[in-house]
């Protein structure tokens, strides 16, 4: 069913919203909207980053990029970032985590320092900023990088990422890939990938909640490929780069979340 313009009960938020199609986004179901829409995706916003990492910011590709390890490695791992973009300081650290495993860790600027607001409504923000346009922007970043020597590609996409993930996976731009607390992803879209993947989700997830993962994890099944795919309990959407500080369940389950991330790459790369 083609998502046209209406009103649809919502229940765990309020009783309905108005939306409208986002044809650009692949939405074949009211589903995905509402659910993207929600407060999950715009929960515990992230500080911008004031220093601590251990990398830097350059240019790659006219893009501003974080990266993080050592130059002349011969394989990168970008992190896909969710909506609130490269600055995020919990995301760049999980970077430093995977550059201290070797790889050239990248974070790239994908929203051309626009992420979102709380100016912004979340509807209007992904009408501005499509997964299909950033995969525009993303392979000639990752020419770029073969182009320094990169001889293989990996990619972590979180929440609104995993979309931008998967369609590099789909198209044979990398080599493998993880999909952290996913939106957007839909069961066509895990079929199309033929690349080792992992995909971890959480429990409390209402934009890909387990029995969606079950069915990413399936069709990965069905269709041989190589995978991993855990669903952390007591968590709930975007805690590996958004969890509560003050929180000791959820950081311990984040830093388990980034260590089975780190090995997946380790594993496959």
């Amino acid at each position: 069913m083609i998502l046209k313009h209406m009103k649809i009960p919502i229940g765990w938020w309020q009783s309905s919203i108005n939306i409208q199609p986002l044809p650009s986004l692949g939405l074949t179901s009211t589903l995905t909207l509402e659910i993207m829409s929600g407060p999950e995706c715009c929960k515990n916003p992230p500080a911008i980053s004031s220093g601590g990492e251990s990398g830097k910011v350059l240019q790659i590709a006219s893009l501003n990029s974080y990266v993080s390890g050592k130059p002349d490695s011969k394989i990168a791992v970008l992190l896909v970032s969710d909506v609130y973009g490269y600055e995020a300081p919990k995301l760049r650290q999980v970077a430093d985590k995977v550059a201290s495993a070797g790889y050239y860790a990248v974070v790239p600027d994908f929203f051309n320092g626009d992420p979102m607001t709380s100016e912004y409504e979340i509807d209007d923000w992904l009408r501005k900023h499509t997964p299909e346009q950033v995969v525009e922007f993303a392979k000639p970043l990752i020419q770029a990088l073969k182009e320094k020597s990169i001889t293989r590609v990996g990619a972590a996409g979180f929440c609104w990422g995993a979309k931008v993930v998967v369609e590099l996976a789909k198209y044979g731009e990398i080599q493998v890939c993880a999909l952290l607390h996913p939106s957007l992803v839909t069961l066509d879209d895990i079929k199309g990938v033929r690349v080792p993947i992992a995909i971890l989700g959480a429990e409390l997830d209402k934009q890909s909640p387990p029995e969606l993962i079950k069915e990413f994890e399936a069709a990965l099944v069905a269709n041989e490929v190589y995978h991993f795919v855990k669903i952390y309990p007591g968590v709930g959407h975007g805690w590996t780069i958004r969890y509560n500080d003050d929180d000791a369940a959820e950081v311990k389950s984040a830093e388990e979340a980034h260590q089975d991330l780190v090995n997946w790459f380790v594993k496959c790369l």
